[in-house]
């Protein structure tokens, strides 16, 4: 009866709640908790940091965008006298002109120009945006995976150290001659085969260590703090103008969208290439040491090549149009991959509700009766060891399902470009 406590006592820690907790992690340490990981991962990853200096950039180009030219400066010495030497001393030779020309940009150049600089500069935003969300969807599957994992070796753990409780009762009843020897060995060999699992799930870990390491900017042998238990899945409710929110506020559409303004600013400023440049150039004129004469010329360029100007045109509205269309099929491409992970996330949901309401209630009850019937000898111990096998996969399946519903959310908060 001693054994038999034991085996209770046992199976209670079998069928404890999936929320079960390793010891407290050091507070130093990231890893506990998904929004954490997140923030590390925003002042630490090193792609981020790397597009946050390239938007820096872009933002820095928009002011000498929309600037003037440098002006040019000149010095022409003129009726060099050949009988003294070769002289550029002002007083030694005719006279000296001076001249400082600036070039004035028209036809709405400079503001186009400037209006492409703030469109680039609006694309990087929203690049580096997008790359974050990508980056927060990979943390969180990459410390979904790992809890996992971990969840895994603690189920795994507790049905190890039942099977070594039934393989003691096993034996005290072959010694009693109430069972054969056979079922103390399928005990063994069910434990062997747990032993594998638990090196599979332990590589699990290892491997999702080293992913979210590298997402986080650390080596990837530094140490990770313990994952605590996932925060509550937002309310069905929360997901129903998901949709509407994607095409608002999904980065990738957004830099496409800068994208495009760019492309028709660019289409702009090539139009008004068919408009001269004047250059305007003031000359003092020095004879002497006197000032003696000022001049003051104006100056275009002449835009003959036509031909070559209605090409730029060409290739200016075919770029436009491009990125127009190519805004249209991404979004297509979301609205698609989005219903895709809804549907996926809604029948991951009335999954787990299954298994936790109906399945596993079902299998935790017939394990009980085969093992209430298994010691008083009306069954046979495989009969035992197939009820524990279903409450195994059951309670397996719930974790599954349970996690599949995260792995979902978090791509689905990748298209929306922001946390549910």
């Amino acid at each position: 009866m001693h054994g038999l406590r034991k085996t209770g006592c046992v199976l209670a820690l079998l069928v404890l709640p999936l929320g079960v907790q390793a010891a407290k992690p050091a507070a130093d340490l990231p890893g506990a908790t998904l929004p954490e990981l997140l923030a590390w991962a925003e002042q630490h990853n090193p792609e981020l940091a790397a597009m946050q200096h390239e938007a820096a950039a872009a933002e820095a180009r928009i002011q000498p965008a929309g600037a003037l030219p440098d002006p040019m400066f000149s010095v022409e010495w003129r009726d060099i006298p050949n009988d003294s030497g070769f002289t550029l001393a002002p007083a030694q030779v005719g006279s000296v002109k001076y001249t400082v020309a600036q070039t004035l940009p028209l036809g709405g150049k400079r503001k186009s120009k400037q209006r492409v600089a703030e469109a680039e500069a609006e694309k990087a935003r929203r690049q580096r945006s997008a790359l974050s969300a990508a980056l927060r969807a990979k943390l969180a599957t990459a410390f979904i995976q790992r809890y996992q994992a971990q969840q895994n070796e603690i189920l795994l753990k507790e049905e190890w150290m039942f099977l070594r409780e039934v393989e003691r009762v096993a034996q005290i009843r072959h010694a009693n001659g109430l069972t054969p020897q056979q079922d103390a060995l399928k005990a063994q060999i069910e434990q062997t085969t747990l032993k594998a699992d638990l090196i599979t799930v332990a590589t699990e870990q290892q491997q999702a260590r080293a992913k979210l390491n590298a997402l986080l900017g650390r080596p990837a042998n530094a140490p990770l703090a313990e994952p605590k238990a996932l925060p509550p899945l937002p309310k069905p409710a929360a997901l129903a103008d998901a949709a509407d929110r994607a095409l608002g506020a999904n980065p990738e559409l957004l830099a496409q969208a800068a994208a495009i303004t760019a492309a028709q600013q660019n289409q702009r400023l090539v139009r008004a290439n068919r408009y001269p440049d004047l250059t305007v150039s003031v000359s003092p004129i020095q004879v002497g040491d006197r000032l003696a004469d000022w001049e003051i010329m104006l100056s275009v360029n002449i835009p003959l090549q036509q031909t070559s100007r209605r090409s730029q045109e060409r290739e200016a509205a075919e770029l436009a149009s491009a990125a127009q269309l190519r805004q249209d099929a991404m979004a297509n491409q979301v609205q698609g991959d989005l219903q895709e992970q809804l549907a996926g996330l809604d029948a991951a949901r009335q999954q787990e509700t299954l298994i936790r309401t109906s399945l596993l209630p079902q299998a935790e009850l017939t394990f009980q009766a085969a093992l209430a019937s298994y010691q008083t000898g009306r069954v046979d111990f495989t009969t035992l060891l197939d009820a524990q096998r279903q409450m195994r996969r059951a309670r397996f399946g719930q974790l599954k399902a349970l996690l599949e519903q995260y792995l979902r959310l978090a791509e689905i908060e990748r298209f929306i470009g922001e946390p549910l």
